[in-house]
């Protein structure tokens, strides 16, 4: 599994997050900690989260 920065990430102390494109699902993770907990998310729910963020 690859994982990658978001683009929006910045590393102002180290706040990023991580990505990665599974068979059926995103994961998501916070780059401080790549071994903690990962959030498994279903790609049309991924899209949605993505649009609503672009909104606010």
């Amino acid at each position: 599994m690859t994982w990658r920065k978001a683009r929006r990430s910045n590393d102002q102390e180290g706040a990023c997050v991580e990505l990665a494109a599974l068979s059926e699902c995103v994961g998501v993770r916070d780059s401080k900690d790549p071994n903690g907990p990962k959030l498994l998310v279903a790609p049309a729910a991924f899209r949605a989260l993505l649009t609503d963020l672009k909104q606010q």
